[in-house]
């Protein structure tokens, strides 16, 4: 009895001894934020003047928190300040689309504390002047074998020996009207990385897996916006003033 009592305790301090990491939050749905009635979604017209200003904003679930960063606000979704895994040169790239009057990040001094629809930030956009909101989110997602981790599961490394783990992230985004919250478009990127499980022996070798991917995605990401940014100045910028930037 002494030697099951003996050997029980030394598995719990050899599980409670692994490294862990918890996966980050989850994403958002973004078309759930937004305006749901059918008659004001058919009556509502797009109202952005060209060259647009563009206020953009990184969402995810409420009180998103991964290994790195937290994120800020309550309701049905908060925001992510912080630039993680996007940089500057990604931005700057936006920017030089054409018919772009300039790019600019929402930060907390502009945004409410309750986060509950897409007005939200549209309101914070005006704030910037902004004509055009760009909102986007990531989804990651882990796996080791056939097993799935959901947002803020909790993966004992040591315990994932001879399994192939991968990371996916998908990144969504959605271009908005600022002043009328019409729909210019959507676009979309996913990226994925594996990994033998013995490369994940820290929480550090884990994240820097979950960040990989999710710059991939990002960065893949940008040029996506850009064929959708194509299609919008076509079809929204009509004016020979409009046609370069």
């Amino acid at each position: 009895m002494n030697k099951i009592r003996m050997a029980t305790l030394l598995s719990l301090m050899l599980l409670g001894g692994c490294a862990s990491y918890t996966t980050p939050g989850g994403s958002v749905a973004i078309g759930s934020l937004a305006e749901s009635d059918i008659s004001a979604l058919m009556s509502t017209q797009p109202a952005a003047i060209f060259p647009a200003h563009i206020a953009v904003a990184r969402i995810q679930a409420p009180g998103y928190v991964s290994y790195r960063l937290s994120s800020f606000g309550t309701g049905r979704y908060s925001v992510v300040t912080t630039r993680e895994v996007e940089t500057e040169a990604d931005f700057a790239q936006l920017a030089k689309m054409p018919q772009v009057a300039g790019i600019a990040p929402l930060n907390r001094i502009l945004l409410p504390e309750t986060l509950d629809s897409i007005k939200s930030l549209r309101e914070a956009a005006a704030r910037l002047k902004a004509d055009m909101l760009l909102i986007y989110t990531f989804d990651t997602s882990f796996h080791a074998g056939e097993q799935q981790f959901a947002p803020l599961n909790v993966i004992s490394l040591g315990l994932l020996k001879n399994k192939e783990v991968s990371v996916t992230t998908t990144v969504s985004a959605a271009m908005f009207d600022v002043r009328t919250e019409y729909l210019y478009g959507l676009a979309e990127s996913t990226a994925k990385e594996s990994r033998n499980a013995s490369v994940w022996s820290t929480s550090d070798a884990v994240d820097d897996l979950r960040r990989l991917t999710e710059k991939q995605a990002f960065s893949q990401l940008i040029p996506e916006i850009e064929k959708t940014w194509a299609g919008v100045i076509t079809q929204y910028s009509k004016t020979p003033a409009n046609v370069t930037n």
